[in-house]
């Protein structure tokens, strides 16, 4: 769990953040407010009215913010069906040489101490070669997928879906009134949902396993279950790890490879599961050995990190937004740096 460290008061009390200036709204600067990739645009449109930590000389800052939103890359330059990212990929290439011929902050560390936030599930391969050097806050955090561990960071997911008020709806039951064992419903994106539903779909009434339902049931079904199976769709990531802890449900992360959230503060293990992909015959046994007295703490601690993953109109100490950037500051100065 977290608690208090100097890296994170260090950084309150120093930080700042140069954001260039160049790019035209409708990919820069801006970006969508509701729905998956909500984060991103949520991050962009903060940390360009924060007086506190973006400065406007850039030799004073300590790292360098690059305000793209990649979901409005993708609904701006990719065309419907053609399975191409070319000229997205170039387009960022033509951007990046734009910046390292103006200014000359990029190449004195190869860009190492430059940052993208970006939610959408193809901004790791999207920059894997001409921004790999950045320390990107990417929500698709696959180690098999070009995640440096060390240097990039886990981007908390949520389904924003009240743009005038994020906070909306959060809560549940408590421990001693969940009745549910485990719950999980979606779309059948990838590989893993469905074996998950072969096995558990209407098989037990502890395991509550759905493809897609109501948003009335899945809510309900959240905020009444112990346990909510965060398994992965096409992309290691989903937005249901961080909306069982909006909803005081313990995540049961059922992704390999997946660097969870803020990884860097938080201590997962405490209020989350993590179970292997192979064990999915075998879900229910697990979190039945999860012994009464551990689950109640760990239930406690999901209400606990919660201040973490929430955005706020206003930013207020510790939430997302600031644990965003601590992570990014916290990698810069502890973490992995390129060759």
């Amino acid at each position: 769990m977290y608690t208090k460290c100097r890296s994170y008061e260090l950084m309150e009390q120093t930080l700042k953040v140069y954001i260039y200036a160049e790019g035209e709204r409708s990919i820069f600067h801006s970006g969508p407010l509701d729905g998956i990739y909500a984060s991103e645009g949520w991050f962009i449109n903060l940390l360009e009215a924060n007086k506190g930590f973006v400065t406007k000389n850039p030799q004073k800052a300590h790292l360098f913010y690059l305000p793209i939103s990649f979901r409005l890359l993708k609904m701006t330059l990719y065309v419907p069906d053609s399975h191409n990212r070319t000229n997205i990929i170039q387009f960022l290439n033509n951007y990046v040489e734009m910046i390292t011929q103006k200014y000359r902050f990029w190449n004195r560390t190869e860009g190492a101490d430059h940052f993208i936030v970006a939610c959408h599930d193809w901004a790791p391969a999207e920059t894997n070669e001409i921004m790999s050097n950045c320390i990107r806050s990417l929500c698709n955090a696959d180690l098999r997928g070009g995640f440096q561990f060390g240097k990039d960071v886990s981007l908390p997911q949520p389904n924003i879906r009240l743009t005038m008020n994020p906070l909306a709806e959060l809560g549940g039951k408590p421990a001693s009134r969940r009745r549910i064992l485990a719950f999980f419903a979606g779309h059948m994106h990838g590989y893993l949902r469905p074996i998950l539903l072969k096995y558990w779909e209407n098989r037990d009434l502890d395991m509550r396993i759905y493809g897609e339902i109501t948003k009335a049931s899945y809510l309900r079904y959240m905020k009444s279950s112990k346990y909510c199976i965060c398994a992965r769709g096409s992309q290691v990531n989903s937005p249901r790890v961080v909306e069982a802890i909006y909803y005081g449900c313990i995540p049961v992360i059922l992704s390999d490879n997946y660097v969870p959230p803020l990884f860097e503060t938080l201590n997962w293990e405490s209020f989350a599961v993590f179970v292997q992909e192979r064990d999915i015959p075998n879900l229910k046994n697990i979190l039945l050995s999860i012994s009464d007295k551990k689950y109640k703490q760990m239930h406690k601690r999901v209400k606990q990190v919660l201040q973490h993953f929430l955005w706020h109109t206003k930013p207020s100490k510790y939430d997302v937004f600031h644990m965003i950037l601590h992570s990014v500051w916290h990698n810069r100065v502890f973490g992995i740096r390129p060759r």
